[in-house]
């Protein structure tokens, strides 16, 4: 992450990935773990993930987003890194929190993965069932 004054950072969370992310004026490039987000993510749909906070704000191309992910898969990585970006932006301004509070961005996803339960063959699911 390059040093820079007028940035902001902001962490965001999302099953078991975490994400850093430094956010400042520029020209809407998104780098993460140093390589530009279409390399690491390359489903467009995960891709798309990253700018719904800027489009809840319409910022599109104004910010640069530096970020750092570690942990989970590629979904949880990019909702971490959504979630990430948009409080960043309610530091930048905090006319975006209403906005981003309404598209859903601002909010911490809390399902987690349910742990395995003894005596069963995952946390849900049993052993078959034999009559004789």
């Amino acid at each position: 992450m390059p040093p820079t004054e007028n940035a902001h950072i902001a962490v965001g969370r999302r099953k078991t990935a975490v994400a850093r992310v430094k956010l400042v004026p520029g020209t809407g490039k998104i780098f993460v773990n140093d390589v530009p987000h279409y390399e690491y993510f390359p489903l467009v749909s995960i891709q798309n993930e990253l700018f719904k906070p800027f489009e809840a704000t319409e910022t599109q191309g104004k910010y640069d987003v530096y970020a750092m992910v570690d942990g989970g898969g590629l979904s949880g990585q990019a909702g971490a890194v959504r979630l990430a970006i948009a409080r960043a932006l309610v530091y930048e301004g905090e006319e975006f929190r209403l906005r981003l509070r309404a598209a859903g961005v601002l909010t911490r996803d809390p399902r987690m993965v349910e742990r395995k339960k003894y005596g069963r063959k995952k946390a849900r699911k049993r052993f078959q069932w034999t009559k004789r």
